[in-house]
């Protein structure tokens, strides 16, 4: 198990028991806290979820404090007799890790998934029972297919006795034709004109046409 975690601007790879330097932490107390920003746990399980990352502590306890090497500064700006020459010593404290606190509800949640394994395997016996209970009730479904395939003959029968009616109805009907009477001959115009009529006709001179002047 190890974490990362950010002290002073840097980060460090730390696990239980390490000894480290980070940069000077002012008021400190016997024991300081840090908030990792990646953890890997004992079983290798990754953890960088930031909402998983607030909940794990990694915890410190202070030993002292400690400086470090000397650093020169200088500064030169030529043609202007400008010198100055000043030294730095970085002042760390130095820490070792206890402990990385991980949240106890995984712990718990872990517990009960596997308490919830055997009884899953319980209930698997009785989907197995409802499975033959199914598999019992197949051959009566069987048995009702057999009986509707018996009952189609009968149907078949039914089918031919009728088509055996059909003639007999084809029979009674007369046909179109027959039932139609012939149509009358209508009287000609000559046949309707009464006798006297036909005489005058007969009387009267055709008229002649004048000839056309010039």
């Amino acid at each position: 198990m190890y974490a990362i975690i950010r002290a002073g601007g840097k980060q460090s790879k730390v696990r239980p028991g390490d000894l480290l330097d980070v940069e000077r932490i002012r008021h400190a107390g016997d024991e300081v806290e840090f908030t990792p920003l990646f953890v890997v746990g004992e079983d290798g399980e990754a953890i960088a979820d930031r909402a998983k990352l607030d909940k794990i502590k990694v915890r410190a306890k202070v030993l002292g404090e400690s400086m470090g090497p000397k650093v020169d500064v200088f500064k030169y700006q030529p043609k202007s007799g400008y010198r100055r020459r000043q030294g730095h010593r970085q002042r760390y404290t130095t820490i070792q890790v206890t402990a990385i606190d991980l949240p106890a509800a995984s712990a718990a949640t872990k517990t009960t998934t596997a308490a919830e394994k055997p009884a899953t395997a319980a209930k698997k016996p009785a989907a197995a029972a409802t499975r033959t209970t199914t598999a019992a009730k197949k051959p009566a479904a069987a048995a009702t297919k057999t009986a509707t395939a018996a009952k189609k003959p009968a149907a078949a029968a039914t089918r031919t006795t009728t088509a055996a009616k059909k003639p007999a109805a084809a029979a009674k009907k007369p046909t179109a034709a027959a039932k139609k009477p012939a149509a009358a001959k209508r009287p000609t115009a000559a046949a309707k004109m009464p006798a006297a009529a036909k005489k005058e006709a007969a009387r009267k001179p055709a008229r002649r046409k004048k000839p056309q002047e010039d």
